[in-house]
């Protein structure tokens, strides 16, 4: 055959794959391993909150973890409640302007002893609360070296004790505004990177972010909203992995190139946005669902919605919450609850593979292969468009069924049931639906 004539035959093969979606087999994720994804931040039984309250909510919603640890002083016992009736898992960390590493160690291994440890986390936004560590103080507009060997320490301490070892470590959140360079924009410090700890010196297994929805950079209603919040490189536009790990905010200290922050194991111990404004309850409860499908697609091992229940001691109503004060749901809580309910499954396997495609997916539609343990697929298709709807089908290397397709905003009773087929036409805008193939 011609040159020509490959040529030819090239084109008009990919022409075919790009009109007619040649599938591709698909390694699934554990549906569990999304659900253990999901988490929130709650004052629990202080700050106007109950604990039976914070235990019934946590049901409802199908959340596996919440971010918690020393301050505000709950007893361990309501921690071990929380974790025999609802299963929550915690990660712990000193909370805001603490620095007691001997009672974060101590309570952590209680709390380890039980099953109920995430994992360790280091101080909260030292940028806004500063810390004082043997003697020094350090964070906000203070040498960053105080927390630098705060977090180190932890670190170092955890890793030696045989029942703690095996827990990951997360850094602090906010690393993005030292203001001399401790190197807390790496989780290990690499060799020649000129920062004022040493090289080698070790703070963390996974970064640690505070990726809000909306930003003054980023500060409108737009498609692909939490999408592009979930985005690990320079192009987020909201205060993202980049700017705490690969080139710091304040005083811009080089850190992870893009490659390396591609890879960089990283979870998010407070994301999420107010009702307010454009942002609507409907809007942020859409947000709030989509969020947690990004972050999980784009490489995010675990993230923490603020807030379980609003606050009612921080300026009043902040709106932020799943939970209004008096406990009602908001649109945010239900939509969660639905799609925990369709998804539930509860211990992770090894998956299989399906072969799938979406032809000419439009960047505001996105998908997730999850698999229960009993064998069933659960192809999770979302859409980010802001206004009006896209056409898309979902297409099978051969006919498959029964199928059951589910959408998390009108409830978890399925929308439409088909014995055997090999392709799904979709209508999406704003919201999932989740294709459960037996």
């Amino acid at each position: 055959m011609s040159n020509h004539s490959t040529a030819h035959l090239a084109a008009a093969l990919l022409l075919l794959a790009t009109n007619h979606g040649l599938t591709k087999e698909v390694t699934a994720v554990p549906a569990a391993d999304f659900l253990n994804s999901i988490g929130t931040l709650s004052a629990i039984s202080v700050r106007g909150e109950t604990l039976p309250k914070t235990i019934e909510c946590a049901q409802y919603l199908g959340i596996r973890w919440l971010r918690a640890g020393i301050e505000g002083n709950v007893p361990i016992s309501q921690f071990l409640e929380m974790h025999e009736k609802a299963g929550l898992r915690f990660s712990w960390g000193f909370g805001s302007g603490s620095s007691d590493l001997p009672k974060l160690l101590e309570t952590g291994r209680q709390i380890a002893a039980a099953g109920a440890l995430l994992a360790f986390e280091g101080p909260n936004e030292p940028n806004n609360w500063a810390i004082t560590y043997q003697g020094e103080t350090g964070g906000r507009d203070h040498s960053w070296i105080p927390v630098a060997k705060l977090q180190r320490d932890l670190y170092a301490a955890v890793k030696k004790e045989p029942v703690l070892k095996d827990y990951p470590v997360w850094s602090i959140s906010e690393g993005g505004a030292q203001t001399n360079n401790a190197g807390l924009q790496f989780l290990a410090i690499p060799a020649g990177a000129g920062t004022e700890m040493p090289d080698g010196t070790r703070y963390a297994d996974f970064a640690n972010v505070h990726n809000y929805i909306y930003h003054p950079n980023s500060s409108g209603l737009e498609d692909n909203k939490t999408w592009n919040a979930a985005d690990p490189l320079s192009t987020c536009r909201v205060d993202g992995l980049y700017v705490e790990y690969g080139r710091t905010w304040a005083k811009h200290f080089q850190g992870y190139s893009a490659a390396e922050l591609e890879k960089l194991p990283r979870v998010t111990t407070e994301t999420g946005t107010t009702v307010g404004g454009s942002v609507t309850e409907e809007i942020h409860a859409l947000n709030l669902l989509s969020m947690y499908l990004d972050q999980f697609t784009r490489g995010w091992s675990h993230t923490a919605v603020y807030l379980l229940r609003d606050r009612v001691d921080e300026g009043g109503n902040q709106q932020f919450a799943f939970y209004r004060p008096d406990y009602t749901p908001r649109k945010a809580a239900v939509y969660l609850h639905n799609l925990t309910t369709i998804l539930s499954d509860p211990k992770t396997h090894r998956p299989g593979r399906l072969d799938y495609s979406i032809p000419v997916q439009p960047p505001t539609v996105h998908d997730l292969l999850l698999q229960k343990s009993d064998g069933t697929f659960n192809l999770v298709v979302w859409g980010e468009l802001l206004q009006g709807s896209t056409n898309v089908t979902v297409n099978f290397g051969k006919a498959l069924g029964p199928i059951t397709i589910y959408d998390p905003v009108s409830g978890t009773d399925p929308t439409q049931r088909l014995d055997r087929t090999s392709s799904i036409p979709l209508t999406l805008s704003n919201s999932p639906v989740v294709i459960a193939i037996k």
